[in-house]
């Protein structure tokens, strides 16, 4: 079956047929969900398709690749795809550059959602504008694509603007959705064409190893770059296109005097598979992730089109055949030494890090503290005592600096914040075990059954908006207690609720606080021409008072509900803590 009824058969569903009105939103919400694996609701926040859309048919802010993608979809039955749709993009490229004018001509879902893309942009995410159809474009369009990919370039490198243009077509479609399938198991398989290669087939240290030179024009063929399935056991994703280097591979591939030299200029690809084997001049991969070559492969496919007609440029491949994966995490930490990593994976090392781990399963020999991204907890640990050092971090931030809008960024975290939250090695495990223990029953109201009705704008920010409800839990306890400017003690906490079979119950509590609290916000008046963006109060430490203030009101309102002195006193009776069970928050500000 081809992927376009494919689709037409999954959109028939009851979610796309009755939250979005027509075929040409339902494609792009099935995209969101399939392909950029966004939940129900996320889709529907993210749908900005409709009168006064401004050729941008969906906005969806990534926080943890730090990238904004702007998409605009064409489900169409015919084969070829013209100029336009490729054209309407662009014109969504040049709206974007203009946000304050972008967003008094535009509809109100796409004002609310501009306003989370200019708080990131401020943080320096790259945007991604995305043209997605079940079409083939015609060569005309194919020759516009290229020429939009070098404007956007230069204009990039001239005012810091760090944007790419591409276009996911019938064939891009079709793959990406095969390799979603697996998403949790990715397993890639593929073929270089080494006729016109120069290559070398060697064994060393009992390890088969081809050494090739692949045309740049091979390489954007290589499936998984954009969706980063073909980096799984990278130590990093891509970083973008603002950092120097990627900045320099992508000079050398537009200029037409230094492409020639790419290959010089550049230290080469690591690949590895599982098994390999060359056939008629056919290079046959199995099991294929690159450890090393993440950002230039990235690159490269940003400027498709272009490198499609660079038939002199080559770039060094090493393809390894490493089956074991110890071995293969080994060689992608090494190959990865020459150049910055992200912040966290710098950390997973940290003797700081390190002690927390040791100390928790120690604690918890059924537990396991993953520190390492993409790392995988053993299959005999208890999955409910299974602690993400990520997770860990943000939650952190969130209970012991009272800053949950400081949660979504984790590049901050273990960057400018890291010897704050990470200061106590001895850091106890029963905490961190408590910590774990809170957000997994706050997670367990975040559902889409939504059991107490929390704001559908609350549920769209399931990323970073959980860390708020973590946060006013432990605000409880402090307002109960009076000390609002102290953080109670995790474990002290859930002792205390567990005590009285009360975790549920608290963590409702909190969940309605933080719904009262941003609709409240949402309901006061704004300036002109300003919108309110849930995304941005999230984020912003005006929520953190707002918060507390609807604490309160629940705790004043409490002796006038039914049975309200009875439920006063167990509340007071559940968040009672000894003055000892305090300490001062870690500042982070």
């Amino acid at each position: 079956m081809g992927i376009y009824n494919k689709i037409k058969r999954e959109i028939e569903a009851d979610y796309f047929q009755q939250n979005f009105p027509n075929d040409g939103q339902r494609f792009v919400a099935w995209y969101l969900r399939n392909i950029l694996f966004r939940d129900m609701i996320e889709t529907k926040d993210d749908i900005t398709d409709g009168p006064d859309d401004k050729q941008i048919d969906a906005v969806v802010v990534d926080n943890d690749r730090q990238i904004i993608h702007i998409l605009q979809g064409k489900y169409l039955s015919g084969e070829s795809v013209d100029a336009e749709p490729l054209r309407e993009t662009v014109s969504s490229w040049l709206q974007i550059r203009d946000l304050v004018r972008l967003q008094e001509v535009g509809n109100q879902k796409l004002q609310r959602k501009l306003a989370e893309v200019a708080h990131a942009l401020e943080e320096d995410y790259e945007v991604s504008f995305e043209l997605i159809t079940t079409g083939v474009l015609t060569d005309a369009a194919k020759a516009d694509l290229e020429t939009f990919q070098r404007q956007l370039s230069e204009l990039s490198d001239a005012d810091n603007f760090d944007a790419t243009i591409s276009v996911i077509d019938r064939d891009e479609l079709t793959r990406r959705y095969d390799f979603a399938l697996e998403a949790d198991n990715p397993a890639i398989n593929f073929s270089f064409d080494l006729t016109h290669c120069k290559y070398m087939n060697e064994t060393i240290a009992g390890t088969q190893v081809v050494i090739a030179a692949i045309p740049l024009k091979e390489c954007i063929k290589m499936p998984g770059i954009k969706d980063g399935t073909l980096f799984q056991k990278n130590v990093r994703q891509s970083l973008g296109l603002s950092n120097a280097v990627n900045k320099g591979i992508k000079q050398t591939i537009v200029s037409e005097d230094k492409h020639r030299d790419f290959f010089f200029f550049h230290n080469g690809i690591t690949a590895l598979c599982n098994k390999m084997k060359i056939e008629n001049g056919q290079l046959r991969l199995h099991g294929l992730s690159v450890v090393n070559g993440c950002q230039s492969l990235n690159t490269i496919l940003s400027c498709s089109e272009i490198a499609k007609k660079r038939d002199d440029s080559f770039v060094l491949f090493r393809f390894y055949e490493i089956p074991q994966r110890d071995r293969a995490d080994r060689i992608s930490i090494s190959t990865n030494s020459q150049s910055v990593v992200r912040p966290r994976d710098l950390r997973s090392n940290d003797k700081r890090v390190l002690t927390i781990k040791k100390s928790f399963e120690t604690k918890f020999p059924r537990g396991y503290f993953v520190t390492k991204r993409g790392e995988q907890a053993p299959a005999d640990r208890d999955k409910n005592q299974v602690v993400d050092l990520a997770e860990f971090a943000k939650c952190l931030i969130a209970w012991h600096s009272q800053r949950p809008n400081l949660s979504y960024g984790e590049t901050k975290i273990f960057d400018k914040y890291f010897e704050t939250l990470f200061k106590n090695k001895e850091y106890e495990a029963e905490d961190v075990a408590a910590l774990n223990t809170w957000m997994t029953e706050v997670y367990k109201v975040w559902t889409k059954d939504n059991p107490i009705g929390l704001n559908e704008t609350l549920l769209a920010m399931r990323a970073y908006a959980p860390y708020h409800h973590l946060y006013a839990i432990g605000m409880c306890f402090s307002i109960a207690n009076n000390f609002q400017e102290k953080v109670p003690s995790p474990k002290k906490t859930l002792l205390a609720a567990k005590r009285e079979n009360y975790v549920p119950d608290l963590v409702r509590v909190a969940g309605l606080s933080l719904n009262m609290a941003l609709e409240a916000a949402a309901n006061e008046p704004l300036p002109p021409n300003r919108v309110f963006s849930p995304q941005n109060w999230v984020k912003a430490k005006a929520c953190l008072a707002a918060i507390n203030s609807a604490i309160r009101n629940y705790f004043s309102m409490l002796p006038m509900m039914p049975g309200g002195p009875q439920i006063k006193q167990k509340v007071s009776q559940v968040l009672k803590l000894e003055p000892g069970d305090f300490e001062y928050r870690w500042s982070a500000d």
